[in-house]
Parts: C-alpha cells; structure tokens; sequence
C-alpha cells in the first residue's frame, strides 16, 4: 500500500452517493456539515462550500466526479502556501522541534534524521528533552537507527546547556542539521513556555545565521483540541511548520485544513504509520486526492 492511500477517507455518508445533476441547496447543507464533522472547521468548511457553488453554476460543473474534482481543487488551494519545504539552507540549520506530551515528538525527530541522511545530509540530535525519564535514551537509538549523531546530558540537566553543546559540536564536526528534541509541554504552562524561549535565544546567540525552524508536532486524532494547541504554541513560540502524526488513525482528517487556514502555518510533514519511512513532505494534491 502507498504512503498515501493510508490516509482514511473523510466521512461524506451520501452526500457524493448519487450523481449530482444541479446546485441543490441539501447537497450544499450536507456537504456543509460532512465537512464540519471531519474537523475541517466551521469557517473553512462554509467558504469551500461557497466556492463549489459559485464554480458550479458559474462553469456548469454537474456529475459526482466533476463535483468531487471541483472539491478537491478548492481544497487543495486552500492547503497550498509559502514555506511549505524546510528551509535548510545553512550550515548548520537548527530544527525546534515542540508539542505536548504524547503526541509523537522524538519518533518524528528520528523520522526525519533518517530522511535528511538519505538526502546526504550530516545530522546532529540534540537531546534537549532532559526531563522525561529515558528520553534521551529513546533519542539514541532512534539516532543509531538513522546513522546520525547525538549530544546528550544526564535526566535532569539544562536542555539549554545540552542545545549550547550541540551547536559547539555542530559547527566543529561540520554538521549540516541540527534536531533539537524538546521536553512536551502542556501550553498552559508559562515557565516551560519560557524554556521554550530561552532556548531559542541560544540558538540566536551562538548560530546567529542559522535558518531555523520550529516544528509543532500534533496527533491528529486530538482533532480540534490539536487545532487549540497549535494556536496557542504559535503565539508563543512561533512556530514555523506544522508536523502531524497518527494521520492515519483518524477518520477526521480535516483537520489539516482546519489548521493551515486557521494559523496560516504549512503542514511540512505527515506520519502515516509506525516504520522509519512513514513520515512524509505533506503534498496538498495528493491528500486531498485521497481523503475524497
């Protein structure tokens, strides 16, 4: 199977059942209201059901596959902006990675080291989660599994003096990324917030060139909690993309669109699945194409 066709179909009950001859108005209540219902988001679900009534009569758009297509367009429009790609273009660039506990952080970070490796690239992780009993250890040998090096500390140390010594090791060895593990962090939570930023000036002060991305990881079976998360992470830490997990454990996977309209931050990657492999460049067309 495909990493994509993993991806569980949004719940459209009979809204697509039978071909669609007209611009009926319970079509567009029904469309309305799947789309709510798969967590895209009552402002976003409104304005993509606008759009397809406007396209249909406007280009006498009729026929389930015409209108499905038609959908799949307006969709994948919404999904499509800047940024979308990391941005790696510095020697070393230094990845944040952030989120709550439990929604998939140090899998992801061992996911993409082993993808930045397949690419050539010289990666560092940095075990700045010294909070969680044994998370530097699983850090390690997601490490040894993705042939990338780590620097950790002792449970319990500064994640800043850890993230100080990864970026002295980085630009001693030469190293083209840095993946900085972080502790999860409820977002209620105003002192580990401030970790958060005290973190980030460290990066600023000693690879003040560096590009930098701060990566939100999600589940997205939390559906809109996620989506309440993700708001309050990116007044405060500013983050730069999103990462979502456990897409394929979920039928109510508008949830991506919910987030990339509502903050206005790309999905940069999707986890799809458990192996080292399962964590993908999120590709708009091809999700839309698989959720209807």
């Amino acid at each position: 199977m495909g990493f994509w066709q993993k991806l569980k179909k949004l719940y459209m009950g009979d809204v697509f059942g039978s071909a669609i001859s007209e611009a009926d108005e319970a079509f567009f209540e029904d469309l309305e209201e799947m789309l709510i219902l798969a967590d895209v988001g009552m402002t976003t679900a409104a304005e993509a059901v606008e759009k397809l009534r406007k396209r249909m009569i406007e280009d006498k758009i009729a026929g389930q596959e015409p209108v499905k297509a038609a959908l799949r367009e307006i969709l994948a429009e919404a999904l499509t902006m800047e940024g979308q790609e990391l941005d790696l273009s510095t020697r070393p660039s230094v990845v944040l990675v952030i989120g709550v506990n439990g929604v998939g952080k140090t899998t992801s970070i061992g996911k993409l080291a082993a993808r930045l490796r397949k690419r050539g690239k010289r990666v560092l992780l940095c075990a700045g989660d010294t909070f969680r009993a044994a998370a530097a250890d699983q850090l390690e040998i997601w490490a040894g599994r993705a042939g990338c090096e780590i620097v950790r500390q002792h449970e319990g140390a500064d994640p800043g003096a850890v993230l100080f010594d990864a970026l002295q090791a980085a630009k001693a060895r030469n190293v083209d990324v840095v993946i900085c593990d972080t502790a999860g962090r409820l977002h209620n939570k105003a002192n580990l917030m401030a970790e958060l930023a005290k973190l980030r000036k460290i990066i600023d002060r000693e690879a003040p060139e560096a590009a930098l991305e701060t990566l939100l990881v999600l589940d997205a079976t939390t559906g809109q909690n996620g989506l309440i998360q993700a708001k309050q992470f990116k007044e405060t830490a500013g983050c730069t993309g999103i990462v979502l997990t456990k897409l394929d454990g979920t039928a109510k996977g508008g949830i991506v669109i919910a987030i990339a309209q509502e903050l206005g931050v790309p999905v940069k990657f999707v986890g799809l699945g458990e192996g080292i492999d399962d964590l993908q460049p999120f590709d708009a067309k091809e999700y839309v194409n698989a959720i209807i």
